[in-house]
């Protein structure tokens, strides 16, 4: 049967159209296992399936027979989603006997369902008339089949291919939200200019030409990113725009250009030198365990297939766009984004990608819907088509029937209303109607992110992360490079506090300069191992911090990974002494707070001890859910076990902050929980008294916690606390939204709760 199902995957790999696929697995299927019937039934809507195609029973029966999920034997194998092997069908209770089909003959009965993303799109079933079950391997080969089925008519529901068979066109795929919002439009596709690569290795005779041939590209690609930034002028601060500034330094002889530039003197051709060094810096970025800083890849790679494009002479394509233009690429970028007239622009979708991209970033702040890691949806088919853009729940629907369009313009116009209200709230307090207040700080790596903070009335930043001038680099900034970045940070928000993180980097994090390879990174040489490892690095980068913050006082120090009280006792002495060196050679500065990041099992445990020796905590819940889960979120195998309000993390949540309350010492949670406006209220109820977030969450959660007062939420958390499993914590979180009448903000929130 191996050779008969390797001959079936390969016609049915080349088949023009699924109609004929289906006569293909028919046939093929009925004389493989040598069958007399063999039949496909296709689910329409949610509920039914239909006879679609069939090689055994009446033909004019096609199309004509439908059944309900839990009828018959077919409609039971859909409901179980497993196989159903018998060897008298009509003895069974669930038979049911369609005439038209003269299947009254056949009493032998193997049908397995059809399933793609735990979905059950159909259901594949074969016939005999001698009593007999189907033995294991014929089972197993059906089974096979139906998996092969399932991928080509996932493939079809997207592209409108069902639309040939009589069936629905509607398909819904899922990602990520990248930003909130509901979108309907046209959908345009974008493919990168260049290929990095196809790029062939070629050396050069003119080491001069060659140079000068690839400074002239780069100064061509740097006039584009102007010229986008430019278009986006009346639409983003010009701190945001700076976000362009930054893509565009990368070309600068400090960072690629000179790596570049280097390899070219060498010997090697400006076309594959590029693409060379390029993807090397893709690869690092690409590996790093930071989601914000693994999501830098994509913009590398797109400012290399930019340079490229000028490298090969490539002219780059006119695109047209529609009103409300819906962007769909395989991993947009911010350069793209800024390519489509922003009157256009209705909504974002890229299969690759996270919401730490920087599309998703500045989607955000233009307030254009957007669905990351839509990794299944076949975007290259769907030009022109109609597309659903969700990215609450992270959700995209193609050629969306009329009750989910309409369903999608009911939500646009109450967001309206909604976003109306939240802005009328940005200048008030974060405060219970009891007046129990909560301060909202954000996390940032960008000035770009600092300015959208202040306008949404951010009090303060929790997190940011200093990694960004060492991954910017081909060596470690010096102390004088970190400072000014530091200063430019500490600017934009004094007089407000800023957190700053020391070098969180090792493992999957390694920088391009300073590799490192673990068998379990996850669990190897990271965070402050590598800096008390290495003192010189953490000493320069805490005497830059110290001489950013002369004059303004609003910094604070945090250190990462902490799990024992020795590393921070080292890691207090080196600060201390860096203090007492900047302020020996003259410097004004006061002795900043240091708090710990509690994202190590290990560490809550050790609250006590901890708080003894710092001046704040700060829960890191993404590590921190990681690690007490067991679950990599970014493995896609285990991600649906990734439960930010697993009873074990609230319980874990809940001790940390009665311990830190207990020593009086500040606590905060900087972690994507703090931002989802249902935890937030959780978090709140458990004594944090600040919350650090993105910055498009804050508004969303201080209109929650201003809308309930402290014993709505203490008995809500009392409620919750005692609940045994995710779902359960979800579903009872979502029952007090109702009742408060906050389930929209709900919805606007976090996709993680939304219910139709």
């Amino acid at each position: 049967m191996l050779d008969s199902l390797r001959r079936i995957v390969q016609e049915v790999n080349t088949a023009a159209s699924l109609r004929e696929v289906l006569n293909i697995i028919v046939a093929r299927v009925r004389s493989a296992m040598d069958t007399e019937v063999c039949s496909v039934y296709l689910r329409e809507g949610k509920e039914h399936f239909a006879l679609m195609a069939t090689e055994g029973l009446r033909a004019e029966a096609i199309g004509k027979v439908r059944l309900e999920r839990g009828e018959g034997l077919v409609g039971l194998v859909a409901a179980r989603e497993e196989p159903l092997n018998l060897d008298k069908a009509d003895s069974h209770k669930a038979y049911r006997y369609f005439p038209e089909t003269g299947e009254e003959v056949f009493s032998s009965f193997l049908g397995v369902p059809i399933i793609h993303h735990r979905q059950v799109l159909g259901v594949l079933v074969v016939q005999e008339t001698k009593n007999r079950k189907f033995d294991e391997g014929e089972e197993a080969f059906l089974v096979t089949m139906s998996a092969q089925l399932a991928a080509v008519i996932a493939h079809a529901e997207a592209t409108g291919g069902l639309a040939e068979i009589g069936q629905k066109a509607e398909a819904r795929f899922l990602g990520v939200g990248g930003a909130p919002g509901v979108a309907i439009g046209k959908c345009v596709v974008i493919t990168p200019v260049a290929d990095l690569k196809a790029v062939p290795f070629a050396k050069s005779d003119d080491v001069d030409a060659e140079l000068q041939y690839f400074y002239d590209s780069i100064e061509a690609v740097k006039k584009d990113i102007s010229g986008l930034s430019a278009q986006l002028e009346s639409h983003l601060n010009k701190e945001e725009r700076i976000l362009f500034d930054a893509y565009a330094g990368l070309l600068d002889d400090a960072s690629v250009g000179g790596e570049v530039a280097e390899r070219i003197r060498s010997g090697l051709s400006a076309q594959y030198a590029w693409s060379e060094v390029i993807l090397e810096h893709v690869a690092v970025f690409s590996r790093m365990d930071d989601p914000y800083l693994r999501e830098r890849a994509s913009d590398v790679r797109d400012l290399g297939a930019r340079v490229l494009a000028y490298l090969q002479q490539a002219s780059p394509e006119d695109k047209q766009y529609p009103d409300n233009t819906v962007l769909v690429g395989e991993e947009l970028t911010a350069s793209n984004l800024a390519e489509v007239p922003v009157d256009k622009l209705a909504g974002i979708v890229s299969i690759r990608g996270s919401s730490n991209s920087h599309i998703a970033i500045l989607a955000r702040s233009l307030g254009i819907p957007t669905v990351m890691g839509a990794v299944d949806l076949p975007f290259t088919r769907l030009e022109g088509h109609e597309i659903v853009v969700d990215g609450y729940r992270g959700a995209v629907y193609s050629d969306p029937s009329e009750q989910v369009r309409v369903h999608y313009e009911e939500i646009l116009n109450e967001d309206k209303q909604l976003v109306a209200s939240l802005e009328s709230i940005k200048d008030l307090p974060c405060e219970t109607v009891d007046k129990h207040r909560v301060e909202l700080w954000v996390n940032t790596g960008l000035v770009a992110d600092a300015m959208l903070s202040l306008e949404r009335g951010a009090e303060g930043v929790g997190l940011y992360r200093t990694e960004i001038p060492f991954m910017l680099r081909e060596r470690f900034p010096s102390e004088e490079e970190q400072r000014v970045v530091y200063r430019e940070q500490l600017s934009t928000f004094a007089p407000r506090m800023v957190t700053m993180r020391t070098l969180d980097i090792g493992g999957d994090k390694a920088l391009p300069y300073f590799p490192i390879s673990e068998d379990n990174p996850f669990l190897g040489w990271r965070g402050i191992r590598v800096t008390l490892d290495h003192p010189e690095i953490f000493l320069g980068q805490v005497r830059a911090m110290l001489k950013a913050s002369e004059g303004l006082d609003n910094l604070r120090i945090m250190l990462p990974m902490i799990s024992n009280v020795p590393e921070l006792e080292v890691a207090l002495m080196l600060i201390y002494r860096a203090y007492d060196e900047i302020k020996d050679e003259g410097y004004e500065v006061k002795m900043p707070p240091v708090g710990v990041m509690i994202e190590v099992p290990a560490a809550v445990y050790q609250i006590d001890a901890i708080a003894d020796r710092v001046d704040f905590l700060s829960v890191g819940s993404n590590d921190l859910t990681q690690y007490l889960l067991a679950v990599d979120r970014n493995n896609p195998r285990v991600a649906d076990l990734y439960h930010s309000l697993h009873p074990a993390v609230l319980k874990a949540l809940a001790t940390i902050a009665a311990d830190a309350r207990a020593k009086n010492t500040p606590v905060s949670v900087c972690g994507e929980l703090a931002g989802d406006p249902a935890a937030a209220l959780l978090l709140v109820g458990m004594g944090y008294d600040m919350l650090s977030m993105n910055a498009t969450n804050l508004l969303k959660v201080k209109s929650v916690i201003r809308a309930v007062s402290s014993e709505q939420i203490r008995i809500l958390l009392s409620d919750v606390l005692g609940l045994t499993d995710a779902p359960s914590v979800n579903r009872r979180l979502e029952e007090a939204f109702k009742r408060a009448g906050l389930s929209r903000v709900m919805r606007f929130g976090s996709e993680s709760h939304f219910v139709d």
